[in-house]
């Protein structure tokens, strides 16, 4: 992985050559294109003994690589500069602890862990190593997020009062899968899936949460694990966060709705980027009518202001999925911080744990 005569964990010249465990949906759509859009990475390596994946990779990335399993990768670390963990919940842990321990930098898609302790013994090890570990917390680079964060920082809304944000669904037939297993070594449901990107994307705005309400239920004829969930955060500064998702709304409410002292920001509809990913289009290529990479279109805009004073559209900042690998190439050649800090990702771990508390006991849990 390194130079000759460079610290551990510090890439050598050239490219920096990425190996990616996974290739069902979440290593097909997001990392694999994210990773071959990104200056200064090159998607060297896909690990998946399954050969339909291994010839999609193939017709998608010519000349990529194959590994059956991890080990091999671990077997020729110095190969490579970082491994990405797009596989299901469960080996999160395992893999992120091999992977370190054999030297390798780690990106893990969420959620880091299934538990915040494991989620801090994994930050401790990276530490301890000298390695970069951070967590695909892409949500933070949604259109709605990144303009309502602007408006924040400019002070457009006051003080900010409540919250409100929403992964809603459509989905009253089951999928089957891990992620709809009800065994809970398998990390499935919607509060660790979908309540992973909200409760990341309520503390990066507003800080840590003291106390944790929440609500999860298993809605839809034979399913076994959560799809349909609601939590209440209250963040130290005194924000309410209302957070829901579910997959059985048959009527989907707004995206979000921050609201202040001084007025309202909503925003209906999701950002476009998941979407145009699965459909196969790609960071540097136009979208419709020729659109750049993560534009939202002005009907889609959000709206800002009061109901007496008539809330006006409000421009969205484009979707930067890219923006996410970028910052990882960066922090490990130039040693900046981490796109998404592991002990970030852990703090969402810590409410998520709370919120499966109070699911469980009806009662609000105190941080």
């Amino acid at each position: 992985m390194s130079a000759p005569g460079t610290p551990s964990g510090t890439p050598g010249p050239g490219p920096l050559r990425v190996a990616l465990v996974g290739y069902g949906p979440a290593g097909s759509f997001f990392h694999a294109p994210l990773i071959a859009a990104t200056p200064g990475l090159v998607l060297d390596t896909v690990v998946t003994g399954d050969a339909g994946r291994r010839a999609a990779a193939l017709a998608e990335h010519p000349g990529v690589r194959f590994a059956a399993g991890a080990d091999e990768v671990w077997a020729r670390a110095d190969e490579l500069d970082l491994v990405v963990l797009a596989s299901p919940n469960r080996t999160h842990v395992p893999l992120a602890t091999a992977a370190l321990e054999a030297g390798l930098p780690v990106v893990v898609d969420k959620p880091l862990a299934g538990t915040a302790r494991e989620g801090r013994a994994l930050a401790a090890l990276a530490e301890a190593r000298g390695l970069l570990l951070t967590v695909f917390h892409n949500r933070r680079w949604d259109s709605d997020f990144r303009t309502l964060r602007a408006l924040l920082a400019e002070g457009r809304l006051g003080d900010v009062l409540r919250f409100e944000s929403r992964f809603e669904r459509w989905r009253p037939r089951l999928k089957g899968g891990w992620r709809e297993s009800g065994d809970p070594a398998e990390i499935g449901g919607l509060l660790y899936d979908l309540g992973s990107h909200l409760v990341d994307q309520a503390l990066t705005l507003f800080g840590p949460a003291v106390r944790v309400y929440a609500e999860a239920d298993v809605r839809r004829p034979g399913a076994a694990a959560d799809d349909d969930c609601f939590l209440a955060l209250t963040h130290a500064g005194g924000v309410r966060s209302h957070l829901w998702m579910s997959a059985t709304a048959s009527r989907l409410g707004p995206r979000l709705r921050a609201l202040g002292t001084c007025g309202g920001y909503v925003t209906h509809g999701l950002d476009p980027q998941e979407a145009a990913l699965r459909a196969g289009s790609r960071p540097g290529t136009a979208g419709a009518e020729g659109s750049s990479w993560g534009a939202v279109p002005e009907s889609a805009w959000g709206t800002l202001g009061t109901d007496d004073d008539g809330p006006r559209p409000v421009p969205s900042l484009p979707g930067d999925y890219p923006a996410f690998y970028a910052g990882v190439a960066t922090a490990l050649r130039d040693g900046t911080p981490a796109p998404v800090t592991a002990l970030e990702a852990v703090a969402c771990l810590e409410v998520l744990e709370a919120a499966r508390t109070s699911a469980a006991t009806g009662r609000a849990v105190e941080m």
